[in-house]
C-alpha cells in the first residue's frame, strides 16, 4: 500500500546477524590470493575465528585501532547457518545455509606477526568484521560459486575478482567446519578474500583514519564504512 514505508534516511541498518555463538573464517581460499603471495594451494580449509563482537553494521565506521599501524581490507563472501548440525555430509551441507551476506574481513597485518603468528587478535578488535547490507537467502542466489566480489578504497578498485575462484566453496566449508563443531542457527562463516589486499602492494598500503572501504558482491549488495 506504500503507507507503511519509511525513508532510508531515516533509518539505520544493522549487520543482519549480531549475536552469533561463533564467527568462523577461512584463510587462503582464493586461488588468484594464493597466486597473488606465492603461497602454495592449500589442501584443507585453514580456519580461524573472529570474536561475534568484531561484528559491525554495512555502513557503521571501522575504529583504526591505536594499537596497529598496518590495517587492511578483506572483501569477503559471508554465509549464515540457518540449520544446526554437526558431522554435515557435503551432499547436505547447503540444506544448513539460511543465506549469504558482504562482509569486510578487517585485518592488522602488525599483529598476524606478533603473538606467536597466531591470527586471532590480528582479526578480532571491535568493528573489524562489518556485515551487510541483507542476509539474501539461498533461493535467491542462482550460483554462490560465480558472483563477482570487488573492493575500492577511497574509490580506488583494489579487489576485482569472482567466487569461482574459490579453492574450497560453500558445501565444502559447512562439511569440514562440523567435523569440529556444531554450527548453530545465526553462526557466521567468512570463506576468505580475492587478491588485491594491501599487504601485499608494492609498496605496502594500509587504511588510515578518513579512509572509505566499500566491497561489493554481485546480487548481494554493497557495504561502505569509513576509517575513524
Amino acid at each position: 500500500s506504500g503507507l507503511h514505508r519509511v525513508p532510508r534516511s531515516e533509518v539505520t541498518l544493522l549487520a543482519p546477524v549480531t549475536e552469533p555463538s561463533k564467527v568462523i573464517c577461512v584463510g587462503l581460499n582464493y586461488r588468484d590470493h594464493c597466486a597473488e603471495q606465492g603461497a602454495a594451494v592449500p589442501r584443507e580449509p585453514i580456519i580461524f575465528s573472529k570474536f561475534p563482537s568484531a561484528i559491525a553494521g554495512p555502513f557503521d565506521d571501522i575504529e583504526h585501532p591505536a594499537e596497529s599501524a598496518e590495517v587492511d581490507w578483506e572483501a569477503e563472501l559471508a554465509f549464515i547457518i540457518g540449520r544446526k548440525g554437526r558431522h554435515i555430509p557435503e551432499a547436505a551441507a547447503m540444506e544448513h545455509v539460511a543465506g549469504y551476506t558482504v562482509a569486510n574481513d578487517v585485518s592488522a597485518r602488525d599483529w598476524q606477526k606478533r603473538n606467536g603468528r597466531q591470527w586471532l587478535l590480528s582479526k578480532t578488535f571491535d568493528t573489524f568484521c562489518p556485515l551487510g547490507p541483507a542476509l539474501v537467502t539461498r533461493d535467491e542466489v542462482a550460483d554462490v560459486h560465480n558472483l563477482r566480489i570487488r573492493c575500492h578504497v577511497n574509490g580506488e578498485l583494489v579487489q576485482s575478482s569472482n567466487t569461482r575462484e574459490l579453492v574450497f566453496g560453500v558445501p565444502q566449508l559447512v562439511a569440514w567446519v562440523s567435523r569440529f563443531v556444531t554450527l548453530l542457527p545465526g553462526d557466521v562463516i567468512l570463506t576468505g578474500t580475492p587478491p588485491g589486499v594491501g599487504v601485499f602492494r608494492k609498496p605496502p598500503v594500509f587504511l588510515k583514519r578518513g579512509d572509505v572501504v566499500q566491497c561489493d558482491i554481485e546480487g548481494l549488495g554493497t557495504i561502505r564504512n569509513r576509517v575513524v
